[in-house]
């Protein structure tokens, strides 16, 4: 697509959405608010989503990625989540197959100082059991106990004298952001008209002061009015600031809680699954996941989070602190031998749960970790329809609940169609040049699954774009273009941080090739010379205060 045609397809968008009249409109385009749209659309309503950054910019593509039921919350005596999450596992595996990847946990069993002593393993044993006959026995594989030597296998870098045993259980995982622009596409090929970099600057009341839509102001035209029967608002941690402008006060209602992540060389871990170590002091545990697989069996890269404190500061740019790699690299050196230092950590990120305050029934002294990830659909006095809360494995149960409410109130109750409905990419579950048994294919069909035709009918036409967009990282220079023609990304960070996970994975590397990246989208996305410029600065300035919040925490 040239530059000309893509602004001209955006335009006629903002044309369109200036023009008609929507059954729905959603604010808000990370996981929950596209999940809505992908509902509302599919159920014959007409739809719209506006979002005032990319898609899932905010919490939707920094969460830990992973697709599962949450073993913990069986402890929090939380047994209907986990059976919600379990089964919302299993229809995300089955909608979106070559986007979800089954990946194994273990929980080491340590014989002094671990987060699970033999006093207990007894007990985590029945949790497990309980874990599996929830719903855990959908991924087609039960929990079972590993002796020491085994144990250690798939952590060759902890102290084996400490290591007694480890149990191994089953859940998934999949890229938060990818996940994401499939929910997109796949909502406009079914008739939703969905803008990116779009903000709301006010909601729109009738006569009886209910609302009727919204002004919205988008970064490349002026501003226009969208109407609409019923405005749902999906914006996560900034729902109250939503809120705030239809109630004209802020009804305080979210109470963020921080995850950080950090990622490292995985030749410093060496663990060839997901592993549960504890945080000393702490009665948390965090994840260690292996990253960018070899076909070898090794990996490049793994990744060590999540935290879970409370957040009072800008929820527009939740830094990770130097405080707050200090805690996850404490937790990973009393776990593994090798003694990972910040020099090591090849990238953070940070991202802010909307934890719902009337959910939880917990006091607000009460840690955030302990606190319920259930969702809540709730009305304002002009009609709002908010859904906050939740977590990323069950999106789709949230815009369910979400749009049942909204088709109650437009008198238009049909059942929901997103429980079998395949995401774009997995019509077939795989491409018709099935992958070869190479990095890149498996690569390829494990983010585009039947689009990879797509992908390498650009490589045919300018072979140049097989080669690596970043070094080191399995990116093609291919997935740029399209993520620019397709995929509707506007901005040299929209290329690096969502549409691949470059910046996430390696900062460095990322800001080393931002130049080669930026004039390589530029001709697609109209930009001259000094836009170009413009990009990678910004670009630039966004890592260099990712340095400066850790030096300065």
């Amino acid at each position: 697509m040239l530059a000309s045609e893509h602004q001209e397809s955006r335009h006629q968008a903002f044309a369109r959405l200036a023009r008609e009249e929507y059954d729905l409109l959603v604010i808000g385009g990370g996981i929950t608010g596209l999940g809505v749209a992908l509902d509302a659309a599919t159920r014959g309503l007409k739809t719209a989503l506006v979002e005032r950054q990319d898609f899932s910019s905010g919490t939707s593509s920094k969460s830990s990625k992973l697709i599962h039921g949450g073993v913990r919350y069986l402890q929090q005596g939380e047994i209907g989540l986990v059976y919600e999450a379990l089964r919302e596992r299993q229809r995300l595996r089955q909608n979106a197959p070559h986007l979800v990847q089954v990946l194994p946990f273990m929980i080491p069993i340590l014989k002094r100082d671990g987060v699970v002593s033999r006093k207990i393993a007894r007990a985590l044993g029945t949790a497990l059991w309980m874990y599996d006959l929830t719903g855990g026995w959908r991924i087609g594989r039960f929990h079972r106990r590993l002796k020491a030597d085994k144990a250690f296998a798939h952590l060759p870098t902890m102290d084996r004298p400490r290591l007694g045993s480890a149990y191994l259980y089953f859940d998934a995982m999949a890229d938060d952001s990818r996940i994401c622009v499939a929910l997109a596409r796949t909502a406009i090929d079914n008739g939703a008209e969905i803008v990116n970099y779009t903000r709301v600057e006010k909601i729109l009341h009738d006569a009886d002061n209910k609302a009727r839509g919204v002004r919205v102001k988008p970064f490349d035209a002026d501003a226009f009015e969208i109407r609409a029967k019923v405005v749902v608002n999906a914006t996560g941690v900034w729902s109250d600031e939503v809120m705030a402008t239809d109630m004209g006060k802020n009804p305080d209602s979210i109470r963020p809680a921080k995850g950080v992540h950090l990622t490292v060389p995985w030749k410093l871990v060496q663990n060839d699954i997901a592993i549960v170590i504890p945080v000393p002091g702490d009665k948390r545990s965090l994840f260690l996941i292996p990253w960018i697989s070899n076909h070898d069996g090794t990996f490049q890269y793994t990744y060590i989070g999540t935290t879970d404190t409370d957040f009072n500061g800008p929820i527009d740019d939740p830094q990770c602190s130097g405080a707050d790699i200090d805690y996850v690299l404490r937790a990973l050196n009393a776990a593994v031998t090798t003694k990972v230092t910040r020099d090591d950590v090849t990238a953070v990120w940070s991202g802010l749960r909307p934890l719902v305050k009337s959910v939880s029934g917990e006091k607000l002294s009460a840690r955030t970790a302990d606190l319920s990830r259930r969702h809540k659909v709730a009305t304002s006095e002009s009609g709002v329809i908010s859904i906050a809360g939740g977590k990323l494995t069950t999106y789709r149960k949230m815009a369910e609940d979400t749009v049942d409410l909204a088709s109650q109130r437009l008198g238009f109750m049909t059942k929901c169609k997103t429980k079998r409905h395949l995401l774009i990419g997995a019509s077939s579950g795989k491409s018709s040049r099935a992958p070869e048994p190479n990095n890149t294919a498996l690569h390829l069909h494990a983010r585009f699954g039947d689009e990879t035709d797509r992908i390498m009918g650009l490589i045919d036409q300018d072979p140049t774009l097989g080669e690596p967009l970043i070094h080191g990282l399995p990116y093609l220079r291919a997935e740029a273009i399209f993520a620019v023609q397709n995929e509707m990304a506007l901005t040299l960070d929209d290329v690096l941080s969502r549409r691949t996970r470059a910046r996430i994975i390696n900062r460095r590397a990322s800001v080393a090739a931002s130049q080669q990246v930026a004039e390589l989208i530029a001709p697609h996305l109209g930009w001259n010379r000094a836009e170009v410029d413009r990009q990678v600065r910004e670009f630039h300035d966004s890592c260099a205060a990712e340095d400066q919040a850790a030096v300065a925490g």
